[in-house]
């Protein structure tokens, strides 16, 4: 089972104690044998992530895009092995490290319709404002490593309804949201017309980019997001919450949506 959490002594208050703290390694992509990318991540459930960046990063739809997908240990290094159904697009190669910090530190387009394979929502669709509200404190419950260590984020997949999906914490936003899509494509839930995707922090760029590509029908944050995003949700027809509590909540996009 992947370790998730670690423990180093700190000073606190004048004396040594032990910390618990959230893990960061490196996971490298291998396409067909030859690396194509190195995702700084929290170990656990790999091949989500792997399933995940896959939705933005090539021609991946479905599950039977995937022909091959084996995570194992190299030469001291967490590696996922992938090979796609012939005839579907491959991702570029990446001779980078992506932090955990930013999964789109070099994209030169910011063009998501390529990436749009579906309606995010069905014609008569609506959610109640009373579920965007509680969806932060429900994706709460489900923060373990975030309880111990204070240090990661996390997302989850959600109906209009409420009800999670699937949730995953990781210390980078974006891998948090990879694990989420690619859990849903695995499962054959892509695309997740009329779901929510709730995170843990901001909203930026790559957060709205992977909504679109999973066709999700809106985004519930617990911060604020960034004013790319807002223009970006409002271009592809997405309902967004910001900076959402049990006592209010902004909504920068779709507010038709909300009951």
């Amino acid at each position: 089972m992947a370790v998730m959490t670690t423990r180093r002594a700190i000073e606190r208050r004048g004396r040594q104690t032990p910390d618990d703290l959230a893990v960061e390694s490196p996971l490298v992509l291998a396409l067909d044998g030859a690396a194509i990318a190195t995702l700084m991540r929290t170990p656990g459930h790999d091949l989500e992530l792997a399933a995940g960046w896959l939705c933005v990063e090539s021609g991946v739809t479905g599950p039977q895009d995937i022909v091959q997908l084996r995570s194992c240990r190299e030469d001291d290094t967490d590696r996922v092995h992938l090979a796609l159904r012939a005839g579907v697009a491959p991702p570029r190669p990446r001779a980078f490290v992506t932090s955990a910090a930013c999964g789109v530190c070099s994209a030169d387009v910011l063009d998501l319709a390529p990436l749009r394979r579906a309606r995010p929502h069905s014609e008569d669709w609506t959610v109640e404002r009373s579920v965007l509200a509680v969806l932060p404190d429900r994706l709460r419950e489900r923060q373990r490593a975030f309880a111990r260590t204070g240090g990661v984020h996390a997302a989850a997949l959600a109906t209009p309804t409420g009800e999670l999906v699937a949730a995953f914490e990781d210390v980078g936003r974006h891998n948090a949201v990879d694990k989420v899509v690619g859990r849903a494509l695995l499962d054959g839930l892509l695309p997740a017309t009329d779901h929510l995707l709730v995170v843990s922090g901001r909203v930026s760029f790559e957060i709205v980019q992977k909504a679109v590509a999973a066709s999700v029908a809106g985004i519930v944050a617990v911060s604020a997001p960034t004013s790319l995003a807002v223009d970006l949700a409002r271009e592809h027809g997405l309902l967004l919450a910001g900076m959402v509590r049990q006592d209010g909540l902004n909504i920068y996009a779709g507010g038709e949506w909300v009951r």
